[in-house]
């Protein structure tokens, strides 16, 4: 669908900072293949329900034309649903195994916020605590 043709939901609850917003655009432009397999879903009035970011960053990017699914008829409360459950992440990683078979991999490129940890406290992500170790004792990542 012609980029231009989609709208932003107003009342999407999600944001993304500017650094890792930047990776999101620069992920885009790397690997645009996964845009189909991942489509933006709209709702009848081409309202974004899952993808809002993905959109900002299509934009930022320069694409014209992007994948959509297109749902129809959903309730008001089917698409307020779908937007919190698209958004939600019911898994754990496995830092075990991201440390053992992952680590010659860019995580981080990749979007994967590694955790960091202070001397006295337990594990955190980035995103939680800004100092970080030299090693992650749980998973052996370099931090």
């Amino acid at each position: 669908m012609r980029i231009e043709e989609i709208r932003p939901n107003p009342s999407n609850p999600r944001y993304i900072k500017d650094d890792k917003f930047k990776k999101l655009v620069d992920s885009i432009k790397a690997f645009p293949q996964m845009l189909e397999l991942r489509p933006l879903v709209i709702d009848e009035n081409n309202i974004v329900l899952g993808g809002n970011m993905r959109l900002r960053a299509c934009i930022e990017a320069g694409l014209t034309d992007v994948p959509v699914t297109q749902v129809m008829n959903f309730t008001k409360e089917q698409k307020e649903e779908f937007i919190i459950k698209d958004n939600s992440s019911y898994g754990a990683w496995d830092w075990d195994v991201l440390a053992n078979e992952w680590s010659d991999m860019p995580l981080e490129d990749w979007g994967l916020d590694l955790p960091t940890m202070d001397r006295e406290e337990e594990p955190k992500t980035e995103k939680d605590n800004s100092k970080a170790a030299k090693e992650c004792p749980n998973c052996g990542f370099n931090l």
